[in-house]
């Protein structure tokens, strides 16, 4: 993968080595059909709106985030330029959540932390090559400057699924990397001292973390207040958004928080995503931090994912815009939890040359 490379992708030329005329050998002499034939992209419709949630359920790298139950909570706010990936009897075995960043700009996806091509299994090796290439050929002629493609990281992977990474590095991409920080369910890393401590001083002043949706009201307040306070922010997310998301998705989209003095003092809204419980938002009171109550809330959080099979409880980037400066102090919060460090990646592809006046 190049890094701030300058490269423009350029399509195939026919007859080259990489046309996929004729079909393919390995050195067996077993043949292999043709992807370009067996495999091909059109626009999503919304009536393909079950098909690709389903798609999406069987994957090997889709997660939530990727359904159109999700993706539609967006509504008009972008021009959707998504794509389906079928094979040679129209079945769909891959989706590509996408739309307009800017004019100039296609991204997968401006609405998500990660996008990109999400498949049964079947889209592997020169077959993904093949497949993006197509979809840069179509949103070249769309006129776009750039595809900006947002990496699935390998812990949201049901199984290995980089052919996407191969395929654009192989086309010229150019990447950029953020921070997150998780921790493996199996194989929990060290935990802090102070951490250890927190837990103590909480578990002394009586508090106790609940999973529940019924104070989502109390704790959103909270969660504006604290961001609107310390990082002069608001969540990206409103309550009705949530609140419908949660609708969508009740088993999936959760809260978890812990009170003082009846109070929520501190708090979580995880998401269920694949084989990955993540932290959407974290938010504490001062009331809370003079308590700790974070750590139990973190350690319910770790449990409900025990529990239920997830291998990683993830806490996100830590990144202070996308690639820059990594917040040294935040970063290692997360890791004091037993964690280890995560790439978030994101790759630009460069359609065509910016054009001169």
């Amino acid at each position: 993968m190049s890094n701030g490379s300058s490269t423009v992708w350029e399509p195939m030329a026919p007859g080259s080595s990489e046309s996929t005329g004729g079909g393919r050998r390995d050195g067996s002499g077993q043949s292999f059909p043709n992807p370009q034939q067996s495999l091909g992209i059109r626009p999503y419709d919304t009536a393909d709106a079950a098909v690709w949630d389903d798609l999406v359920a069987r994957s090997c790298n889709g997660t939530l985030l990727h359904t159109r139950r999700y993706l539609d909570y967006h509504g008009s706010r972008f021009r959707d330029r998504s794509l389906v990936i079928e094979d040679g009897r129209g079945k769909i075995v891959g989706v590509f959540p996408a739309a307009e960043s800017s004019p100039s700009v296609v991204a997968s996806h401006p609405g998500l932390t990660y996008g990109g091509v999400v498949h049964d299994g079947s889209v592997r090796g020169d077959r993904m090559l093949d497949v993006l290439r197509l979809v840069a050929s179509r949103m070249e002629a769309q006129g776009y400057r750039d595809l900006l493609y947002k990496v699935v990281p390998f812990i949201y992977h049901g199984w290995p699924a980089d052919d996407d990474r191969y395929s654009l590095s192989r086309m010229g991409g150019s990447s950029e990397c953020d921070l997150s920080a998780a921790i493996c369910i199996d194989h929990r890393g060290g935990v802090s001292h102070g951490r250890k401590s927190g837990r103590k001083l909480a578990a002394r002043a009586g508090v106790k973390a609940q999973i529940g949706w019924e104070r989502i009201d109390e704790f959103w307040a909270l969660l504006a207040q604290a961001l609107s306070e310390r990082h002069q922010a608001a969540p990206v997310h409103s309550l009705e958004e949530i609140n419908r998301l949660h609708d969508s998705f009740p088993k999936e989209i959760l809260l978890c928080t812990a009170l003082v003095d009846g109070s929520i003092a501190a708090g979580t809204v995880l998401y269920c995503a694949g084989p990955v419980v993540h932290t959407q938002y974290i938010a504490s009171s001062s009331a809370g931090r003079a308590v700790s109550a974070l750590d139990p809330v973190i350690e319910q959080s770790i449990e409900f994912a025990e529990t239920h099979g997830y291998r990683y409880l993830d806490f996100g980037i830590s990144n202070e815009g996308h690639g820059g400066a990594l917040n040294t102090s935040l970063h290692d919060f997360k890791i004091s939890f037993g964690a280890g460090a995560v790439i978030y990646e994101q790759i630009r592809l460069r359609l065509r040359q910016q054009e001169t006046t």
